[in-house]
């Protein structure tokens, strides 16, 4: 199949068909269980970066987005794929290694990335067409980004919060693996919250009871918002409450409002904000996104301090909704030992890295090699303060 398919590359989403990107496997709603959708890598979410000048060239983020067609044009899979000249919104850092390159006198910029900008969460990277053989495919693909490495004359390419599936063909590849840690919830089929509750050893049972008390004794108050419910003045609202927060974490936030208003149009059913009311108005809220499987927090902010209530807005919520639709998994995004407390338990996350230069390559594999190690001990010691009871 290779040796009949030819490899392309586009800059812009808008050269790729919609109807097309949805044959990918986690990329079209019409999922299945070995393939579930992933809101980020569809068609809507990746374009909307790219409409609202979010990814795009003058922001660092130059399209490369690599296709596999065979001959008569139809896509058999794809990678959402970036020139950078920079490390940021990545969540996978790599800017240690670009300051010993550049000090050694290499050039460490432009690097091609392969992640959903700003999103650290995991998913397929290598996309394949659902009715194809996907191994050859993806082997095809990891070959191809490395040839496009090499085309490009630059200094290495990322793959970044991929699933073990594509890390199997990565490292088939000779790519670099990497892990890093989050944490993420879990449905053990519970019907309700109380009863993923009842699985919590006492003092910790309790203790969330009293947390949760706390988050609204002040007259704070909850809602759903999904689909219909998201107008443009809801959208103000969020936005408010996400300029604040990205204004203090990184002093440019990365999104624009009118990002927000185009998933808003392109794929609201996608879409859960959990907004905090207090005195008639929204005071603090949370975007998350919904697969098929599993629901994904991401951004949160608030314009009124009360106690608690980023946990309660952003996990316990996230819990309840889970639960109540079925959902296999909340993945909270980066960070956060905090969420142990809270029912979510630590999971590893994968990268892959292709550095055709030996010694920056020896160095790298060096370092990755005792942080592997490190992120398995504490994801070890981790597992062992769950809040379950224990037996």
């Amino acid at each position: 199949m290779a040796g009949e398919a030819t490899l392309t590359v586009a800059p812009s989403f808008s050269d790729i068909s919609p109807a097309q990107w949805a044959t990918l496997a986690g990329a079209g709603r019409q999922s299945t269980a070995q393939s579930p959708y992933n809101p980020f890598v569809s068609h809507a979410f990746l374009s909307s970066l790219e409409d609202s000048a979010c990814a795009v060239r003058e922001t660092g983020w130059l399209g490369q987005h690599l296709s596999l067609r065979a001959p008569d044009g139809s896509l058999l899979g794809a990678v959402p794929c970036y020139l950078k000249s920079h490390s940021q919104g990545e969540y996978v850092f790599d800017h240690g290694w670009a300051d010993a390159f550049e000090r050694a006198g290499g050039r460490y910029y432009p690097k091609l990335q392969v992640s959903i900008p700003f999103t650290p969460a995991s998913g397929p990277r290598l996309l394949v067409r659902d009715d194809l053989e996907p191994q050859a495919v993806r082997h095809a693909l990891a070959e191809g980004l490395k040839t496009l490495t090499e085309r490009l004359g630059v200094s290495s390419v990322h793959v970044t919060f991929a699933l073990q599936e594509d890390i199997a063909a990565l490292d088939q590849s000779s790519f670099l693996l990497r892990t890093d840690q989050q944490f993420h919830f879990f449905n053990r089929g519970y019907g309700s919250y109380e009863e993923f509750l009842s699985t919590l050893a006492s003092r910790k049972r309790k203790a969330l009871k009293k947390e949760r008390r706390s988050a609204l004794e002040s007259g704070v108050q909850i809602e759903w918002l999904t689909g219909s419910d998201l107008t443009e003045t809801v959208w103000d609202e969020f936005f408010r409450f996400y300029m604040d927060t990205g204004s203090r974490k990184w002093g440019r936030p990365y999104l624009n409002r009118r990002f927000f208003s185009l998933i808003g149009e392109r794929m609201a059913d996608d879409i859960l904000l959990i907004m905090a009311r207090r005195n008639g108005r929204y005071i603090a809220g949370a975007i998350n996104f919904i697969g098929s499987d599993t629901l994904f927090g991401r951004n949160w902010g608030c314009v009124e301090q009360h106690p608690f209530l980023h946990f309660e807005v952003c996990y316990h919520q996230a819990i309840e909704f889970a639960v109540a639709h079925g959902l296999a998994r909340v993945e909270a995004g980066a960070q956060g030992e905090h969420k142990l407390a809270r029912g979510y338990e630590p999971v590893t996350t994968r990268s892959a890295h292709h550095i055709p230069h030996p010694g920056l390559r020896r160095a790298v594999a060096q370092y990755l090699d005792m942080e592997r190690r490190d992120v398995a001990e504490i994801n070890r010691v981790l597992e062992e303060h769950t809040p379950f009871k224990k037996g």
